[in-house]
């Protein structure tokens, strides 16, 4: 804990708490290598105890001595206010000066990670393999924070324009609109970097954008036209459709080089509750209307109150574009603690509320596997994993209503072999929380009135689940009677179901689906919506089940 915490803090000042940690660490690795301690480790019941404490031991050696330690001296001259914007620009040179020794620090730390995740907890007692259980998450976690350290080290100083000028897309996604990555890309900004200097060139709206296009900027597969049609290359809203952000990036890149005759160099992706966290870092943003923006209202203001306050789409769009460029610059005027926002920003990145795409393969390849990715979630031998991939049905702005309940319940966990296939059920219960008089209290703008086919206060949900890779399915079913579509998108399986759901009413889908498998973890990935409160990432291990609520 204390070497987390140490790398978290400014590094200047964390050399000696890892230094200290190191030395202890040292001893115990010394202690538990002897012949002694050696051929005690081959003893029945005693043994797996102490070769675990010995495996334990040796990694955090190498975790503190072979990475944290040389990591923390190289950036003993840095401090993470260099990252804090003046007068809207970066100093990237600290930055890079770190890229070799992050990136070897993140290595080491991933080897000795890995040597704890594979202790065979099965000979355990209960203190022991409790600690090895909680050695194994911080070990996990200070890897991962490495990990991503090493990344950006590698990805910012060029981001920012060291070597050049850059063009940025920053699309802001509508959760009151979903799409399968959180919402209909309703606005996107222009962003220039320059030599660490950062500037906001541009706004367009999804509807100028999506002007005169008749036809695909590109020509989607087979299997995804049998999921999305074309509409997610002819309408800038549906970009997120597809829940690939390696598919959506270049996408948006064409539209919008299509649309204005710029190319960009890459193409990022929030949305209002990343603004409200990077809020909770620059306190209130003042706009030119004479409201004030902050952390408790930005959500609901930009994702319903907006549409109270302004009947016309455009006038909602110049809001909605004001707000967000207003919340931009306040970070680019240095605006709140460096600290703030780094938290800020890694809170919205593990809710897969961020992505990030990168033009030059290169680059890409950094961000690759990593949640700023944004790519379909990957089954693992410790892990089965699910899409569970949200959008709107009623053309209109109801999502904001919609609250999903996802749960994640493994069957027939007591066979610790592969002799039996294990049976893993999924189950989302989705429901309008609109008032019953929704139809006649809400403003048309957000019922849609009934022009898309669904009536004033009802939602319309279109739900793609995303099976994971090696499970078959066993049952599909929807409360409301419901069929599904069937289809496939990158090996994995895609079940479509439609649910129409009046105010205060529910339905609920169940999947049931199985697989020979070692796994014992399950995970699903669902659409983030309006409310913070409710995790997008949803996991359970056998015998346990787990709600998407706040964590």
């Amino acid at each position: 804990m204390e070497a987390t915490s140490a790398v978290a803090s400014d590094p200047s000042a964390a050399a000696p708490a890892i230094a200290r940690l190191a030395s202890h660490a040292q001893e115990a690795h010394g202690l538990t290598s002897d012949p002694i301690w050696s051929l005690a480790e081959s003893t029945p019941w005693v043994g797996p105890q102490l070769a675990a404490f010995a495996t334990i031991a040796s990694s955090s050696d190498d975790l503190l001595r072979g990475s944290l330690l040389p990591l923390m001296t190289a950036a003993q001259d840095t401090s993470i206010d260099s990252l804090k914007p003046i007068e809207g620009r970066v100093d990237t040179s600290s930055l890079a000066s770190l890229s070799v020794p992050a990136r070897m620090a993140a290595d080491e730390a991933s080897r000795a990670a890995a040597a704890v995740n594979k202790i065979d907890r099965t000979p355990l007692i209960g203190v022991v393999g409790a600690a090895v259980v909680r050695s194994d998450e911080l070990f996990s976690r200070l890897s991962s924070a490495l990990d991503a350290l090493s990344r950006t080290t590698q990805l910012l100083p060029a981001m920012l324009g060291q070597d050049g000028q850059r063009n940025y897309l920053l699309l802001v996604q509508n959760n009151a609109e979903w799409r399968s990555l959180g919402g209909i890309t309703g606005t996107a900004i222009l962003m220039r970097t320059d030599q660490g200097a950062i500037s906001l060139v541009d706004t367009q709206s999804a509807t100028s954008l999506s002007r005169g296009l008749t036809e695909p900027v590109v020509q989607l597969p087979d299997e995804v036209q049998n999921i999305y049609q074309t509409r997610p290359a002819r309408y800038f809203h549906n970009l997120t459709q597809i829940p690939d952000f390696t598919v959506d990036g270049p996408l948006a890149r064409e539209m919008y080089r299509k649309q204005t005759g710029t190319d960009v160099d890459g193409v990022i992706v929030v949305d209002p509750v990343v603004l409200s966290y990077v809020l909770q870092a620059t306190g209130p943003v003042a706009l030119s209307s004479g409201e004030s923006l902050t952390s408790e209202n930005a959500v609901p203001t930009l994702l319903s109150e907006v549409y109270r306050q302004y009947p016309e789409p455009a006038a909602q769009d110049a809001f909605f574009a004001q707000a967000t460029g207003a919340v931009f610059q306040a970070f680019l005027r240095g605006q709140g603690s460096t600290s703030g926002m780094l938290t800020a920003l890694a809170r919205a990145a593990d809710e897969r509320r961020v992505f990030m795409w990168a033009a030059n393969p290169a680059e890409q390849t950094i961000l690759d596997g990593t949640a700023l990715a944004g790519q379909l979630p990957r089954t693992t031998e410790e892990t089965a994993r699910f899409g569970v991939y949200l959008n709107d049905g009623t053309g209109s702005k109801m999502s904001y209503y919609v609250k999903p309940d996802v749960a994640l319940g493994w069957g027939a966990c007591g066979d610790p072999g592969l002799s039996n296939a294990k049976q893993l059920t999924l189950t989302m219960t989705l429901t309008n929380l609109a008032p019953a008089d929704a139809a006649t209290t809400l403003p048309t703008y957000i019922t849609g009135n009934g022009g898309y086919g669904t009536a004033p206060g009802s939602a319309t949900v279109v739900s793609n689940i995303y099976l994971p890779e090696g499970f078959d399915l066993v049952s599909a079913t929807a409360s409301d009677g419901g069929t599904f579509a069937d289809g496939s998108f990158e090996g994995r399986r895609v079940l479509t179901f439609g649910s129409r759901l009046d105010p205060q009413a529910g339905a609920t889908i169940s999947v049931v689906i199985k697989a020979v498998t070692p796994a014992t973890e399950a995970e699903a990935y669902v659409t983030p919506t309006a409310d913070a409160s409710l995790s997008p990432i949803v996991s359970a291990e056998c015998g346990n089940d787990a709600y998407a609520t706040l964590k």
